[in-house]
C-alpha cells in the first residue's frame, strides 16, 4: 500500500516538472500549458502521449 502511495506522488512530482520544464522551453514560441490539477493528472496518467495531447489541445483552442 505505502508502496503504491509513493509510485503515486512521485508521478505527480514527475508531472509537474515535466509540465514546467516544457512551459520553460516553450516560452520563447507562446506556448503555456497551465499547471492545474486536471493538465497533471492527464500527464501522470496517460504519460507523454498525454502531454502531447495538451500540446496538440492548445493549437486547438488558439
Amino acid at each position: 500500500m505505502v508502496k503504491k502511495i509513493v509510485t503515486l506522488i512521485r508521478k505527480i512530482c514527475t508531472s509537474v516538472l515535466v509540465i514546467y520544464g516544457l512551459n520553460l522551453i516553450l516560452s520563447s514560441i507562446n506556448i503555456f500549458i497551465p499547471i492545474n490539477l486536471i493538465n497533471v493528472g492527464v500527464v501522470s496518467f496517460l504519460g507523454f502521449p498525454g502531454l502531447f495531447s495538451l500540446i496538440l489541445m492548445f493549437f486547438i483552442t488558439k
